[in-house]
């Protein structure tokens, strides 16, 4: 079982940037790593995911804005956040589901605020 740790949010202008990390304390080689939001009054939804192999897949209100990587040496997954907007300001959340069996694990969580 892995426990999940995210830091980077904060406060940051409309067009900034802000670059999340997602610290796992073990092997996430064999996790599917997933980056939720959740804003206020608003249901979690999925802003991208990148398989165990590398390759990703994002909601279309972050496409080309946002980029998930992963360093699997590090236990690490990133999420990359470029132009953002005001309507991206959400906790920011991330998950891990194993490739092959049930187990899922979610972190706490990280205040992305975007505002002038």
């Amino acid at each position: 079982q892995v426990q999940l740790a995210e830091s980077g949010g904060g406060l940051v202008q409309p067009g900034g940037s802000l670059r999340l990390s997602c610290a796992a304390s073990g092997s996430i080689n064999m996790y599917v790593m997933n980056w939720y939001r959740q804003a206020p009054g608003k249901q979690r939804e999925l802003v991208g995911t990148i398989s165990s192999g590398g390759s990703t897949v994002y909601a279309v209100s972050v496409k080309g804005r946002f980029t998930i990587s992963r360093d699997n040496a590090k236990n690490a997954v990133y999420l990359q956040m470029n132009t953002l907007k005001p309507e991206d300001t959400a906790v920011y959340y991330c998950h891990a589901r194993h490739t092959t069996n049930p187990l899922s694990h979610w972190g706490q969580g990280t205040q992305v605020t975007v505002s002038s």
